[in-house]
């Protein structure tokens, strides 16, 4: 069984432009049109058995209208292993009444991004929302270190993460990419082991540029096998999420990565599925 809890659709009449515009803004090639169709076929060719689909709010305007396409569609696309989460926005000012819905409707957990939504993680608004969301034994996941089509600001640091751990104590979050994208340093000395799980999503393996990648301040930047491994051990494989970021990593190409890294086949099956069927209540 394979688990990806970390991939991006949008609706098919606005796919094809916010990937490209996206594309231009991270200079990465995308592997799919992002689309449900687009996420499928990749799940089919990856043998991939579950998606998380993750939407992201750019404005709090979008919370209620997307967080109730996604509860309509919830059962529907269950049963063709796509796993729905809702979203939240730090300037929406309903949390609780919008999160307890996403909760009764059975939603499993939210997304947030930091970078996109142009509020450090450890701001007291993102804070609140990771605290009801504990409340509501919700799972959250977060974009986590640099983002790749945003280079001014570390919006979700090491540093940002730790506070967020100290004043929170969330019960269920996970920090996207190997708990922070470039900051492969921080991470290995001072947030792995923590009590969060990471996802692997965009961190091992080569990057695609477009052709004037070159305009891009960041270089190729995912981790080799082997610190992926390294990290991994030292936070405890019990922690670790496959993920891909999908559209934006093949999942076939995500899951021979972790293949072939330098980790026991009983470590490559917690981080594949045991640790996801577990948090999000899949039976295997």
């Amino acid at each position: 069984m394979i688990i990806d809890v970390h991939t991006h659709t949008f609706p098919d009449k606005i796919a094809q432009k916010v990937v490209n515009a996206l594309a231009r803004e991270a200079c990465t090639s995308p592997f799919s049109d992002g689309t449900m169709a687009g996420l499928l076929e990749g799940m089919r060719h990856g043998k991939v058995d579950y998606s998380v689909n993750l939407p992201v709010m750019t404005s709090p305007e979008q919370v209620e209208k997307i967080n109730g396409q996604f509860i309509e569609t919830r059962e529907q696309l269950l049963q063709q292993g796509i796993i729905c989460f809702g979203g939240m926005h730090p300037e929406y000012e309903q949390v609780r009444k919008e999160l307890t819905r996403l909760k009764n409707a059975g939603m499993r957990g939210i997304k947030i991004h930091p970078a996109y939504q142009k509020l450090d993680l450890n701001h007291p608004k993102m804070m609140n929302i990771m605290a009801i969301a504990s409340e509501l034994d919700l799972i959250v996941i977060t974009h986590a270190g640099i983002d790749i089509g945003i280079y001014d600001h570390d919006y979700a640091s090491v540093k940002h993460v730790l506070q967020v751990l100290k004043e929170v104590q969330p019960t269920k979050l996970v920090l996207a990419h190997m708990g922070g994208w470039g900051c492969w340093e921080d991470v290995l000395r001072d947030l792995a082991g923590a009590p969060v799980y990471f996802d692997t999503a965009f961190s091992l393996g080569p990057i695609y540029p477009l052709p004037d990648w070159e305009k891009a301040p960041i270089a190729d930047q995912n981790l080799s096998p082997e610190d992926f491994a390294r990290i991994a051990r030292k936070h405890g494989t019990d922690k670790i999420l496959f993920a891909t970021d999908s559209p934006w990593q093949e999942q076939a190409e995500a899951v021979a990565l972790v293949n072939n890294a330098p980790l026991s086949s009983e470590e490559k099956e917690q981080i594949f599925y045991q640790n996801a069927a577990e948090l999000l209540h899949i039976a295997i």
